[in-house]
């Protein structure tokens, strides 16, 4: 049986989705090494824990960890993507993340 006076291993997140134009597949092209390297540092740093796109583009998905809603898609909004047309809109939900045991949240 589990230890319930254990802290639980959920650590809070940001789901952020991001949805393409119709076009969005098309119009990606010339902006993809600068939005990936973007992401990979972001993931790298700790803040983005999760990322891709669905194979259809029809959207992008993230986990994030921010502190706010507004910090969370406040990333997005001043991607390359948002910036050129290739994302119409971005939303974000709270999400909780399954940490490994031992896993500390933050940044780190």
């Amino acid at each position: 049986m589990p230890d319930q006076s254990a802290p639980m291993p959920i650590e809070p997140a940001w789901f952020i989705e991001a949805t393409y134009a119709p076009d969005g597949a098309q119009a990606r092209v010339p902006f993809r090494a600068e939005h990936i390297a973007r992401l990979l540092d972001l993931k790298a740093a700790g803040v983005v824990t999760e990322a891709g796109a669905f194979t259809d583009a029809t959207a992008t998905i993230a986990i994030v960890r921010a502190a706010s809603e507004e910090e969370a898609l406040a990333l997005f909004r001043d991607d390359v993507y948002m910036r050129n047309g290739v994302w119409v809109e971005i939303r974000a939900r709270p999400f909780g993340r399954l940490r490994e045991p031992g896993q500390g949240a933050g940044t780190g």
